[in-house]
């Protein structure tokens, strides 16, 4: 069972929805919190969590300072799910918690108007096809802050994702059979 690593809500632990997700690793959150800190992504980040899960990467974020985080997550057992693990980390935190989960597909969200996103966490299920990966990246584009950082996670045996002008891969990095892109505005 996934817990919160680090942060205000360490070692909380997070409920995983029943079927259709395969949760990050805690070791791998770990690792990929420690290098968005060390570049000062996270403090006072506006989180965007796309195809949500459990939630674990914007709760986790949140525990770690950011600012606000919207959760998005069109399954509705996992958005349940979600509901209860941010409802948790609420009564857990130090002060009101600016979380938001919506229960609808990541490119439905991202075709409505929104405020930028300084850190993004798309972590689509590994069988969805690189034609469907590139299309949610066109339409985060126009989502992305100045110095935003995305970062999408997909299968080792994933192609490297196809940018939209204006994001550039920054790097790979590999945990296993998992290869999170960070992706970066020019």
């Amino acid at each position: 069972m996934p817990r919160i690593v680090a942060g205000w809500a360490g070692s909380l632990q997070l409920s995983v929805p029943p079927d259709g997700t395969r949760p990050t690793s805690d070791r791998t959150r770990e690792a990929l919190f420690s290098m968005l800190e060390a570049r000062d992504a996270v403090e006072g980040a506006a989180v965007l969590d796309l195809y949500a899960g459990s939630g674990a990467f914007g709760l986790e974020a949140l525990s770690r300072g950011a600012a606000s985080a919207v959760l998005v997550e069109r399954a509705p057992r996992a958005a349940r799910t979600i509901r209860d693990n941010a409802a948790r980390l609420s009564a857990a935190a130090p002060g009101p918690l600016a979380v938001q989960v919506v229960q609808q597909s990541v490119r439905a969200h991202l075709a409505q108007p929104g405020g930028p996103a300084d850190l993004v966490f798309l972590d689509p299920p590994y069988d969805l096809g690189d034609d469907e990966v590139a299309a949610d990246l066109v339409a985060l584009a126009p989502r992305l802050g100045p110095d935003a950082v995305a970062l999408l996670e997909r299968s080792t045996r994933s192609p490297e994702p196809v940018l939209p002008p204006g994001l550039v891969l920054e790097r790979t990095r590999r945990y296993g059979d998992t290869a999170v892109h960070v992706l970066v505005r020019v």
